[in-house]
């Protein structure tokens, strides 16, 4: 028969159990991270100069990256980085098409995505159907502020539409790849997104993100979602 003091001890031991592997885990994801980017900034370096030969053909003297704030681990804004695949401005031509199309507006806010995008420039289309313009995001990876496999890097914009689901997904840190790319991505709805970014807060552990990584190189290769 457990006394007391027994089940103190059962409870300690299995708090030490799962504090172990919480720690196993944030070392096992952290290393892989770190083993990615190295590999994430070794083609970036080449992609840079392809890009930006392309844009000069392509006649387009924007910046060659996009960057902007999104919530972090935390709820901490960070500067995410990306290939720049949308006209200089893209984001005042969003807004102005928010306040004056009413169709235009009830379908992005549904989709937080538009379907045949006016804005993304020919060399942006080919970078977003092959996840290339996703590749500067290393760099946000080995500083620590992105994670390979996490819920996807939300807009401060967007803090109010998350809901509660917006205290569980900033436990984690953002990915550059996570549930919701490899389930449908662009086709999601924002709420979707969301419900999936929580499944995978709920799930989230080494083996399962190791099946998220395989799933999003075969939805690369079948470029399955792009938009």
């Amino acid at each position: 028969m457990l006394n007391g003091e027994n089940v103190n001890n059962i409870k300690m031991n299995i708090k030490l159990k799962e504090s172990n592997n919480v720690n196993i885990y944030k070392i096992s994801k952290r290393a892989i991270d770190i083993l990615a980017s190295i590999m994430g900034l070794i083609i970036l370096c080449p992609l840079i100069a392809i890009v930006f030969i392309a844009n000069k053909i392509g006649k387009d003297n924007g910046p060659i990256f996009f960057v902007q704030k999104r919530i972090g681990e935390n709820g901490k804004l960070f500067r995410l980085y990306k290939f720049r695949t949308m006209v200089v401005d893209a984001d005042k031509i969003l807004m102005k098409k928010l306040k004056t199309d009413k169709e235009f507006r009830e379908k992005y806010l549904s989709y937080r995505k538009i379907e045949n995008d006016d804005r993304i420039t020919k060399i942006g289309s080919f970078l977003r159907k092959t996840s290339l313009d996703e590749f500067p995001q290393f760099i946000n990876v080995i500083k620590g502020e992105m994670s390979l496999v996490g819920p996807r890097p939300y807009l401060n914009r967007e803090k109010k539409d998350m809901e509660n689901y917006y205290d569980y997904i900033i436990k984690c840190k953002p990915g550059i790849t996570g549930l919701w790319q490899v389930s449908g991505r662009s086709q999601n709805t924002f709420k979707e997104r969301l419900k999936l970014d929580l499944e995978y807060y709920n799930n989230r552990g080494l083996w399962y993100e190791i099946k998220i990584i395989f799933r999003t190189v075969l939805s690369v290769f079948k470029k399955e979602g792009a938009m």
